[in-house]
């Protein structure tokens, strides 16, 4: 007699155990890379550093043979810097390994939605993905929308076995929902005040900008996703480029920023569009021509004035701006008050910790309210 026969499991613990030295040293690694802009041999001498201190490592397993993996596995490589010198740096799959973590950390504990990375819209018909609802046959229907087990079952319901007939009142017609697209924009603040102050607010913000990145190309790839940063200018990176960036010795370019996302967000056929704006602090430089006008004391009208200014044109073109504000001055608090009440999008005074659970809570929030 045929049977299934259970016995206790034993792992293999050497394989497992260099397994899972390994992922724990990758995951050390993936933090200290994203906190020295991409700089893999100085993440590897802080990895060492800690080792020393903490003991990450053992007799079997080595940093050496960590960094023997990482280049085994593909993670890191090598190549000639413009001095001719051999370097280390990352690989793609060492920056998507980083941009994973990220997401992991970030989103990996949020509850899951019930939507399948596509945005649902109150249009039903002929559309992108099947309903789970079923409604009576309407002149007009498509064959495939046609339930075929419940309109046969309605049938031999209706007419009985033996007189068997298919007729139009049987037919289940399974709705389908129109999916929308949505595209975003990420603006990221690096100007010098995101490292002042004894605090570190760049890390937090590239981790919430690769974990979105991830997530939308992993869960939602019919969406779109912009990265910028504004300083004393505005310029966008790519995707790849997260985990390099840095904080310059830049003012608060806040106009530049919103005017190129704008101007991204023009270029993208979705309806459905929106801003998301990572900053601590105020706006305190316009660019006039090739000259700076700068202000860093106080709220400078001529430069808040612009910047209201961009968000009611936002506004104008149905284009909502949530701004996530890390400091929690009361002055700034009412001068994002005011430039959220003229956009008409939402604003939130995070802390670091909570900054991406916030941001992912209002894109799957945006997600769902589907086209106008």
């Amino acid at each position: 007699m045929l049977g299934y026969r259970f016995s206790e499991y034993i792992p293999q613990e050497a394989e497992d155990g260099k397994k899972a030295k390994f992922d724990q040293l990758l995951d050390i690694f993936n933090q200290l890379v994203t906190m020295t802009a991409g700089n893999v041999s100085e993440a590897l001498s802080w990895l060492t550093s800690l080792d020393k201190q903490y003991n990450l490592t053992d007799e079997s397993y080595g940093i050496a043979d960590f960094i023997e993996d990482l280049k085994a596995k593909g993670y890191i490589k090598e190549e000639k810097n413009e001095e001719g010198e051999q370097e280390q740096i990352l690989t793609s799959k060492g920056e998507q390994s980083i941009r994973k973590q990220s997401l992991d950390e970030i989103f990996g504990k949020l509850k899951k939605t019930g939507s399948n990375g596509n945005h649902r819209t109150p249009y039903q018909g002929t559309g992108d993905e099947n309903n789970t609802d079923r409604r009576e046959f309407q002149f007009g229907d498509a064959m495939d929308q046609i339930a075929m087990t419940e309109s046969i079952r309605n049938a031999q319901i209706n007419n009985g076995v033996e007189s068997f007939m298919l007729t139009e009142n049987d037919l289940e017609i399974v709705d389908k929902e129109y999916k929308a697209q949505t595209s975003t924009v990420l603006m990221i603040d690096i100007s010098h005040s995101m490292i002042l102050y004894g605090e570190d607010r760049i890390t937090p913000a590239k981790k919430v900008a690769m974990a979105m990145a991830e997530l939308i190309m992993t869960k939602y790839p019919k969406d779109t996703l912009d990265v910028i940063v504004f300083g004393n200018d505005a310029w966008q990176i790519q995707v790849r480029d997260l985990p390099y960036l840095e904080v310059g010795p830049y003012h608060t370019n806040t106009v530049a920023g919103l005017e190129l996302a704008m101007d991204l967000l023009r270029r993208r056929k979705n309806k459905n569009k929106q801003i998301f704006m990572i900053t601590d602090g105020k706006p305190t430089c316009l660019k006039e021509g090739i000259r700076y006008y700068k202000n860093s004391f106080g709220l400078d009208k001529k430069i808040l004035n612009k910047t209201l200014t961009l968000a009611a044109q936002c506004r104008r073109l149905k284009i909502p701006v949530t701004t996530f504000m890390i400091a929690r001055d009361q002055y700034l608090k009412e001068f994002v008050q005011e430039f959220t009440k003229i956009n008409n999008g939402r604003a939130y005074y995070s802390s670091l910790k909570g900054l991406g659970e916030f941001i992912f809570e209002d894109y799957e929030k945006n997600r769902k309210k589907g086209v106008r």
